[in-house]
């Protein structure tokens, strides 16, 4: 066993030598022209802003719905993994689209719905209010939003909210003109007769 032993420690540092001293017959590969250069691409850089668009109000940032441009690591550090955003793609904004122009035909149709509304107690004419008179042309107590609206159910069979009625102080008979605000764009204006009874 010493024998093998003695046999392969002198192959193997044979070996040895004969790789690590150049005594090899293999031929040593050299560049042919020594001033060669090596260009060393970068990799293409990261994003680093993310179209988004808000799940919920976010503060600082923005509101919900709203389409942004935020920083990657903002992105992925914080709105994504707290469910806050995410990111915009061709059919989020196709469902977006869908959603505003169904938005905007409601809007338009509250607006309409408020318009025939507003020509209907127009062209009612004038909503007679009685009270109790006083001396000349004063009446007592004072004409109010809700009597407004009890006149208007009992008249058109239509519910009015009363804070939408703009109504002058009345203590006096006589015509008045009352606003109601059915609509931000929509205001309708009624006219009301005051007599004492």
């Amino acid at each position: 066993m010493a024998s093998a032993l003695s046999s392969l420690s002198s192959t193997s540092s044979s070996l040895l030598q004969h790789s690590f001293t150049g005594n090899s017959k293999a031929p040593i590969t050299q560049f042919p022209n020594k001033s060669a250069r090596f260009s060393v691409f970068a990799q293409k850089k990261a994003k680093k802003l993310r179209k988004i668009i808000l799940k919920e109000d976010v503060t600082d940032v923005g509101k919900q719905g709203q389409l942004l441009d935020v920083r990657a690591g903002f992105f992925r550090n914080y709105l994504l993994p707290m469910g806050k955003a995410q990111l915009v793609t061709p059919q989020l904004l196709k469902e977006m689209k869908i959603e505003e122009e169904r938005i905007e035909a409601e809007k338009r149709r509250v607006k309409e719905e408020a318009q025939q509304l507003a020509l209907i107690f127009e062209t009612v004419g004038a909503f007679k209010v009685k009270r109790k008179g006083g001396k000349g042309k004063q009446i007592f107590g004072s004409v109010t939003a809700q009597d407004l609206v009890d006149i208007i159910k009992a008249q058109l069979q239509r519910e009015v909210d009363k804070r939408i009625v703009d109504l002058p102080e009345i203590r006096e008979t006589g015509e008045y003109i009352a606003e109601l605000k059915l609509h931000p764009e929509v205001t309708a204006r009624v006219r009301v007769n005051v007599f004492a009874n």
